[in-house]
């Protein structure tokens, strides 16, 4: 008689609830609740007992100025993040590349690449680009030097998410091409990468939530973008909270939007966003 099959942990980490569990869920989230609402009541109310709700912090909002003012750092915003994405996306490609070549070294050095991208946070390589690289006599503009640190951490993540989606690709299909002679590049281009691209977009997309968070580093470099350009309100009119809250909402819907946009696709496309994490080495 044969034993029982034990289930994968990952199979009864991840299983569909039962009611109990799913009760329990609903009490837990309930209560989770009640305890932010809470929270948030005692900061609004501090916030009033400082004077920090007062009209006169809010007022500078019914000025059109404020808002053209605002506007012009939000563009900037969408500027380093949209050049950055493209960059990403064509050194993601290079890089995924890179870990599919037959020559070992060429392996080794793409992946070190892309874990080094990976790893290091963005902050330090603004301030590589900004405190560094001028000392060896290269002076670049400051919508470079958050653009490409920006890039180069999302890059990674990129190369992984292709990666992810090539693997995703079925065996059947390549050992098809392999059988018809193709070569490993023409099966690449014509077979593998075509389906990936249809498997990853959604992912790529949700990645700029990302390269719109490091773009939030433009403060070192002085880049006149949305938290930037807030950043001078609030020195010009003493508002902090007000502006921060405004800008805040500001970059949540703009994310908002952008994980919608992947969603969507994503349903469209029948596929399931790839969790970067957990792609395997």
């Amino acid at each position: 008689m044969s034993a029982p099959a034990v289930k994968p942990i990952r199979d009864a980490l991840y299983e569909q609830p039962g009611p109990k569990t799913r009760k329990r869920i609903n009490i837990a989230t309930a209560i989770a609740a009640v305890l932010v609402l809470i929270c948030i009541g005692l900061i609004v109310r501090q916030f009033y007992v400082m004077g920090q709700l007062d009209a006169k912090y809010w007022e500078l909002f019914t000025r059109w100025t404020t808002w053209r003012f605002l506007l012009t750092g939000f563009l900037g915003t969408l500027k380093s993040a949209a050049v950055a994405g493209l960059l990403a996306l064509a050194g993601g490609l290079v890089l995924m590349w890179g870990r599919f070549s037959k020559i070992p070294p060429v392996r080794w050095v793409a992946r070190a690449i892309t874990e080094f991208f990976r790893g290091v946070p963005s902050l330090l390589f603004v301030y590589f680009f900004f405190i560094v690289m001028p000392t060896i006599g290269v002076k670049m503009d400051s919508f470079w030097m958050i653009t490409l640190p920006a890039a180069m951490s999302a890059a990674g993540a990129c190369a992984e998410v292709f990666r992810a989606g090539v693997n995703a690709v079925p065996a059947g299909q390549v050992e098809a091409a392999k059988s018809l002679g193709m070569s490993k590049t023409k099966t690449m281009l014509l077979i593998q990468l075509p389906q990936a691209i249809k498997f990853v977009v959604p992912t790529l997309i949700s990645q700029l939530v990302i390269v719109v968070k490091d773009t939030t580093l433009a403060y070192v470099v002085s880049y006149a973008d949305l938290l930037q350009n807030g950043r001078v309100l609030i020195a010009n009119y003493d508002a902090l909270v007000s502006v921060y809250l405004v800008v805040a909402v500001i970059y949540i819907l703009l994310n908002y939007l952008i994980n919608k946009a992947s969603v969507a696709i994503a349903n469209r496309n029948g596929v399931k966003l790839i969790d970067v994490s957990k792609v395997s080495a």
